[in-house]
């Protein structure tokens, strides 16, 4: 009985002209032996790109790199991931990354991803876990899923510990939830409908009464102390 290949649209994100190349041969590769046919519908390499060709091609999977550039971190994979949700897009997202900071896997499943693949891994993981998200599961291999649970169980029971010591205002609880979602400054002055120069205001006050210097170190110490939940 011949079984009927399934086609998987795809949409490659990804700045890396050479390594885009290498993804092109694997999924012809996997094409020619499995059930699985890839068809890629386009390729991105900014956030800007990637909305638009999601909305245009309206692919099944996207391979996201989730550090697009990293000389301009408004440009980056968790954007792309923060607008998917807004768009409400239904494909599968796996992300593809030389980075495995628990911070970074965190977030990205948080955000959405299906699944996360180590670069150095792709040619022994890849086609496991494009077939796992496209069968409607999670794929993390190990050490990755070591660096999800350790962050999860840090922040898991923590709700109510930063409510009787930190104090914020609405519009700084505001501004503090849209910066755990991974917006930018412009997305936040956007949504809430302020300049650009009272987002930045604000964040320097959330900052002062946290305690740190950077929208990284916010969100951690913010999920840490359960100022914001690890689902927001």
């Amino acid at each position: 009985m011949t079984t009927t290949a399934q086609i998987v649209s795809v949409l490659l994100v990804e700045d890396d002209s050479n390594f885009r190349r290498g993804l092109h041969t694997l999924l012809s590769f996997y094409s020619d032996d499995c059930y699985l046919q890839f068809k890629i519908v386009g390729e991105a390499t900014s956030c800007v790109q990637a909305i638009k060709l999601v909305i245009e091609q309206k692919p099944s999977l996207i391979l996201l790199d989730v550090k697009l550039d990293l000389k301009s971190p408004e440009d980056s994979g968790l954007k792309v991931l923060m607008d998917l949700k807004r768009l409400d897009y239904h494909g599968k997202v796996l992300i593809l990354s030389s980075h495995r900071e628990d911070e970074l896997v965190f977030r990205s499943m948080q955000l959405g991803a299906r699944g996360y693949v180590a670069k150095d891994r792709i040619g022994s993981q890849l086609y496991e876990a494009i077939s796992t998200v496209m069968n409607d599961e999670i794929f993390l291999p190990p050490d990755i899923a070591t660096s999800f649970f350790r962050i999860f169980h840090f922040y898991a029971g923590r709700s109510l510990q930063g409510h009787s010591t930190i104090h914020l205002t609405d519009r700084e609880q505001e501004v503090l939830n849209w910066l755990i979602k991974g917006a930018s400054n412009e997305d936040i002055s956007r949504y809430l409908h302020v300049t650009i120069a009272t987002v930045k205001a604000h964040l320097t006050s959330v900052f002062e009464k946290l305690g740190v210097a950077s929208r990284t170190q916010a969100i951690i110490r913010a999920l840490k102390l359960g100022l914001v939940s690890a689902d927001e």
